[in-house]
């Protein structure tokens, strides 16, 4: 797993951006959230665990959970 931080969410679309340690940015989709994370919550500055998947648009990050959980 690549851990990062949530760099910014966008409550009203469902969606947001994490940056990982190694500096690159990831799309996420509110979908991609495990427990105990939960969208409605996230302000952003969390520190998260998260796979690399790809996409028609891109590398995304999925199955994202809390670091402290993974």
């Amino acid at each position: 797993m690549t851990t990062g931080t949530v760099k910014k969410v966008v409550s009203d679309r469902g969606f947001g951006f994490i940056t990982a340690e190694d500096g690159k940015e990831y799309f996420f989709h509110r979908g991609g959230l495990q427990a105990p994370l939960e969208f409605d919550r996230l302000n952003g500055g969390e520190r998260v665990a998260f796979e690399i998947e790809s996409s028609p648009r891109g590398p995304r990050a999925v199955r994202v959970t809390s670091a402290d959980a993974a």
